[in-house]
């Protein structure tokens, strides 16, 4: 990909072909002349002189060059720049030498001023409220980074960079869209004239080690006991939805419990973005598409989990339901496809179900109530709830068997709940325990050759106590 298409605006803006910087009315000055001393003006002529360095720098840059030889091209780059600071007789310090290089590679190579923040292993999400307006989360909590952009345009630079490669858009008419970067991060854009505030970008940072289940036992987000427990569900096909909030780990606990899976299985997998990262060889990953710019074109989660029952799948992984696909999903897990595993956005086991009913009443059928209750307590399984307490650690907090109907009513149980016995130097203290209950499907996982031992439910203990 050319770097001058890449970057023909970029740190551009308010500089004509010559050099020059353009005054309302048309009126130019040439750029080598400072104005008087001003409280920004030190700012101001450092963005100058690095617009101008830049600008000649993407000029004398091959345009056919491979931007993915980044050694190659940064080695190129800084040649250039040492160059193009010695024609133009520009004398910097060394550290502005090193920030000026460090922020012009980011623009030609990287995402600009959130480049270093991408690059940050132990930033999990990066928020970006207007030009001047920074946030990242790291281990559960949010922080403010003395980083900005230059204005609303150079935002907007940035966001076009990530949307056009995909044949994406974000404009007036359409002014808000779902992308990922090439690594899989996950990229949401909104502008104005809906946000109010400029251009808003957030990026959900995919991890490059994929989290192990050793490490969520290490960070006491589940217990050795659940592990083995939900390690036996997957093996003998419990259909499973994992629920939670937003940010509180669903995603990573999936691929987790998706490595369970054994690998002579053929798994489909269908996402609005592809994060899920399985370990199988025979994995199909289907990815949803929103419409063109002539709104059309567009294929929905609905149409692909429809598709992947004519695709002869042992498992269907949907990375999320949140609309009347639920209905395709619930039919497929209850139509021989079993060991099927979604997620979904709630704040209880309970919760789950009751916004399962809802998603399946939005697919327009004219079901009655009690008959979508059916068809979600024999579907599901199991849900497995996931939370962001409040110290920002997230923690399994229910592992709950839908057990059946009563009435008009889905039952469950708690096989695993959290117990919180404290909060201590900004910690929570607890873990989640076994409730001395064995699930009613015990059956079917001894069936398949599996035997867990009754303390795994804490009922040896129980006897002991």
């Amino acid at each position: 990909m050319s770097i001058l298409k890449r970057l023909q605006t970029s740190g551009n803006e308010g500089v004509d072909n010559a050099g020059r910087t353009e005054i309302p009315g048309g009126n130019s000055l040439q750029t080598r002349r400072i104005s008087a001393p001003a409280p920004a003006a030190g700012q101001d002529q450092y963005l100058d002189i690095k617009n101008r360095v830049q600008n000649k720098l993407v000029a004398g840059l091959d345009a056919n060059v491979d931007i993915s030889k980044t050694t190659e091209i940064r080695k190129q780059i800084q040649d250039l720049f040492e160059q193009i600071l010695a024609e133009e007789n520009i004398i910097l310090s060394r550290p502005e030498r090193v920030r000026m290089f460090d922020q012009i590679v980011a623009e030609i190579l990287g995402m600009g001023p959130i480049q270093p923040l991408l690059e940050d292993d132990s930033i999990t999400e990066i928020m970006v409220n207007g030009a001047k307006n920074i946030y990242v989360e790291r281990k559960g909590k949010i922080f403010r980074v003395p980083l900005a952009f230059e204005s609303n345009d150079h935002v907007m630079r940035i966001i076009d960079r990530i949307v056009a490669p995909l044949g994406r858009r974000i404009d007036e008419s359409s002014p808000y869209v779902d992308a990922r970067l090439a690594d899989g991060s996950r990229v949401n854009a909104v502008i104005p004239p809906i946000s109010l505030i400029g251009p808003t970008l957030t990026i959900r940072k995919f991890s490059k080690n994929p989290i192990t289940v050793e490490q969520l036992i290490q960070f006491g987000s589940l217990t050795a006991e659940a592990v083995q427990f939900l390690q036996a569900c997957v093996e003998a096909r419990i259909n499973i939805i994992i629920s939670g909030g937003t940010g509180s780990g669903k995603t990573t606990l999936l691929n987790i419990l998706s490595s369970f899976i054994p690998g002579d299985e053929r798994i489909i997998t269908i996402e609005n973005a592809a994060e899920l990262q399985l370990r199988q060889e025979h994995v199909v990953t289907l990815e949803s598409r929103p419409p063109n710019i002539e709104n059309r074109g567009e294929i929905t989660i609905r149409q692909l989990v429809i598709n992947a029952l004519r695709m002869r799948p042992d498992r269907i992984i949907v990375g999320e339901i949140r609309d009347e696909a639920a209905l395709d999903m619930l039919q497929a897990m209850n139509t021989g496809h079993e060991g099927s595993m979604t997620t979904a956005h709630s704040n209880s086991p309970r919760d789950t179900l009751s916004r399962l009913e809802t998603m399946v009443l939005m697919a327009g059928m004219e079901l009655p109530v009690r008959a979508i209750r059916e068809q979600i307590s024999s579907a599901i399984d199991l849900v497995v709830h996931q939370s962001r307490l409040r110290d920002g650690s997230r923690k399994v907090v229910n592992i709950t068997e839908v057990t059946g109907m009563e009435g008009d009513v889905i039952t469950t149980t708690d096989i695993f709940a959290f117990e919180q016995i404290g909060y201590e130097s900004d910690k929570v203290l607890g873990e989640i325990r076994p409730t001395g209950l064995r699930p009613r499907f015990m059956e079917k996982i001894e069936s398949s050759g599996i035997n867990l031992p009754a303390s795994i439910f804490g009922i040896g203990e129980r006897r002991r106590q």
